[in-house]
């Protein structure tokens, strides 16, 4: 009789957990630095590293774990804070853009360097490139088979496709 708990996937899934705690620990406390929440790092990290440092509402929802009314608040709270503007999309009034303000850029700027210290010491580093190479190429297969709108509205041609929806 095997012990159900020695099933390699509930060890995979396991250390998952406590891959993640590790590092979203160490993660807030280095943001905090900044002033910034893991929430509002995901955000503004997702806008920089898309085209034009923007996405709309809807896709930024779609490719982070908020809902669109919680995208809504973090947004509304960054922008007072300075660190993004809203802008309507020019073919569709029910759409807008989140965009990376420069103050947020200076911001995510300032935090980089500490957040990938912190990558490199205790996830990155710990693996050679072989391995690191195999842990990317099964993550991005998990994530696109369990978020498939992780990605959603990050290219030209997503934004070129939403700007020219019919508002209808």
């Amino acid at each position: 009789m095997t012990n159900v708990f020695d099933d390699p996937r509930i060890t995979a899934v396991g250390l998952l957990y406590e891959v993640h705690a590790g590092l979203s620990a160490r993660f807030a406390a280095q943001l905090e630095e900044h002033d910034l929440s893991v929430v509002e790092f995901e955000v503004i990290t997702r806008l920089a590293r898309s085209p034009g440092n923007q996405l709309r509402m809807t896709d930024l929802a779609a490719q982070t774990s908020l809902s669109t009314s919680g995208v809504t608040r973090v947004v509304d709270r960054m922008e007072r804070d300075g660190l993004l503007t809203r802008r309507a999309c020019p073919n569709d009034r029910r759409s807008s853009y989140a965009v990376v303000t420069a103050s947020g850029m200076q911001r995510l700027d300032e935090t980089l360097p500490g957040h990938l210290r912190i990558i490199e010491q205790w996830f990155t580093g710990q693996l050679d490139p072989e391995a690191l190479a195999a842990l990317l190429d099964g993550l991005r297969r998990v994530r696109d088979a369990v978020h498939p709108g992780a990605t959603a509205g990050s290219t030209d041609q997503d934004i070129a496709a939403a700007d020219d929806s019919d508002p209808a």
